[in-house]
């Protein structure tokens, strides 16, 4: 007799409620930082909002889109391709903790971190991805195109470096304007191959632009290693023939992430003029959500989850004094908040059909019907 397949919300509430991948409980050499463990605790609470939701993201999307020879089937309550950004978590909430509502920040395919550490509603954005009229977009942008000027998150973006230009126009607006806000622009490894990322460099380095450039990079683009697909010394190395200063850090270590981020964003303020910033992180899922990444070495996988950035975070925040009751807490709460979520995206009205033709460009020649 086969077992019934529980529906997705089921299996989604399942996954969320999982515990998070442990890391060693132990961490050389010795950490001393005790007075920071609030502040570990603050970014922990990020980082757990972000995995929770991607874990029942991609639950949600099973069956919803074909791809991998896999054909959709139409039951799936999040549609269409879906990048997750599991395992990158410490880039998005360590960079995102220095910037305020007026600032800029564009982002990627894989944007749903970006958008959470930004300050975006995580229940608009779950209404968003479901295609319900209380998504940020009224259901219509979906997960690649998820936009909130509100908080300054001026959109995710389906082409491969587009938002490089889009950032840094949005930074030469803010320096004509005479203010201290700056932008933030996040791009993957596979960006820095294309057009638009030296362009944009060029043109923020002229300018001097408030822009920060984060290159996340995840060593995959797509479905190819990105390593053996870059020429030179990689990111920092272009970023820095075009004079201006690159940093690299550890893109796991979410402490680390923040202290060299906030260097940067005190500087840009300031008017240092652009940086780019190279975290160095893993990419622990498939490209999208029903990519089981079988052109991946397991080891690759294996070695990578023992540095992930909540299971690192979880020791260090242990090591510093804190416990682990305490993180279990804001795990649960994490859970309960997607969970949440969900039912308000199930309860959630779809679009009017009217809805189609709003916010929609034209020239003035001829009409839409």
């Amino acid at each position: 007799m086969l077992t019934p397949t529980p529906a997705p919300e089921q299996q989604a509430a399942t996954l969320i409620g999982q515990a998070i991948p442990q890391a060693p409980k132990t961490l050389e050499p010795p950490l001393s930082d005790t007075h920071r463990t609030p502040l570990l605790g603050q970014l922990y609470t990020q980082m757990a909002r972000i995995r929770a939701f991607e874990n029942a993201a991609e639950i949600l999307s099973q069956g919803g889109v074909s791809a991998y020879n896999k054909t959709a089937d139409g039951n799936a309550k999040v549609r269409g391709p879906l990048h997750l950004s599991t395992g990158q978590e410490a880039v998005a909430v360590g960079v995102c903790a220095h910037l305020r509502a007026s600032d800029y920040l564009t982002s990627t395919h894989r944007g749903h971190g970006h958008t959470l550490a930004k300050g975006a509603d995580l229940a608009r954005m779950m209404g968003e991805l479901y295609g319900k009229a209380n998504g940020f977009n009224g259901g219509k942008g979906g997960s690649m195109h998820i936009a909130d000027f509100s908080v300054g998150m001026l959109g995710a973006n389906g082409v491969v470096a587009a938002g490089l230009p889009i950032a840094t126009g949005a930074a030469h607006a803010q320096k004509l304007l005479g203010r201290d806000d700056i932008t933030v622009c996040f791009f993957g490894d596979g960006a820095i191959n294309r057009g638009p990322f030296l362009e944009s460099l060029n043109w923020a380095q002229v300018h001097q632009l408030p822009v920060l450039f984060v290159c996340e990079d995840n060593r995959w683009s797509a479905t190819t290693a990105s390593g053996p697909m870059i020429a030179g010394g990689g990111a920092s190395a272009r970023s820095e023939s075009l004079g201006i200063p690159a940093t690299t850090v550890d893109g796991n270590d979410v402490l680390a992430v923040h202290d060299a981020a906030l260097a940067l964003v005190v500087g840009l303020r300031a008017g240092s003029g652009p940086r780019l910033l190279h975290a160095l992180t893993y990419r622990i899922k498939g490209h999208v959500s029903v990519d089981l990444a079988a052109y991946r070495d397991p080891a690759e996988l294996a070695a990578a989850l023992k540095t992930e950035p909540l299971g690192h975070a979880r020791a260090r925040y242990l090591a510093m004094g804190g416990s682990s009751a305490e993180l279990d807490a804001i795990d649960a709460a994490a859970n309960a908040e997607v969970a949440q979520a969900m039912q308000t995206a199930d309860a959630a009205p779809w679009p009017e059909s009217s809805g189609a033709f709003t916010d929609i460009q034209t020239t003035g020649d001829g009409q839409w019907y």
